[in-house]
């Protein structure tokens, strides 16, 4: 069983920057893949970012591409989630996900078995 728990969402104005950590608590196999998805009002929940937990490899939706990077620190288990160059639209709930199958690159939300409650991220222009 995997737990996740995000932190470190708040309110920024547009062109600001926010680091998002998630503590995850139980055994992440090198198989798996990790990551970040998010929720806007009245939208479907989309993948972000994701991360290979065995080689590292990164994807990320086209959306985020240059602006935000994510990455793993196995030792301290955390995942983290570097937002740069924020956006009025990049205002949404951001949630911390598990796969336990290895990372496809459309990051699917109905492929993630395990996921934190959310944190929010609120961007003003």
């Amino acid at each position: 069983q995997v737990q996740l728990e995000e932190s470190g969402g708040g309110s920024v104005q547009a062109g600001g920057s926010l680091r998002l950590s998630c503590s995850v608590s139980g055994q992440i196999y090198t198989g798996y893949c990790m990551g970040w998805f998010r929720q806007a009002p009245g939208k479907e929940r989309e993948g972000v970012a994701g991360i290979s937990a065995g080689t590292g490899t990164t994807y990320y939706t086209d959306s985020v591409k240059g602006r935000f990077a994510i990455s793993r620190d196995s030792a301290k288990n955390a995942l983290y989630l570097q937002m740069n160059s924020l956006k009025p639209e990049d205002t949404a709930i951001y949630y911390c996900a598990a796969d336990r199958s290895w990372c496809r690159s459309d990051l699917r939300p109905a492929a993630f078995d395990y996921w934190g409650q959310g944190t929010q991220v609120t961007v003003s222009s």
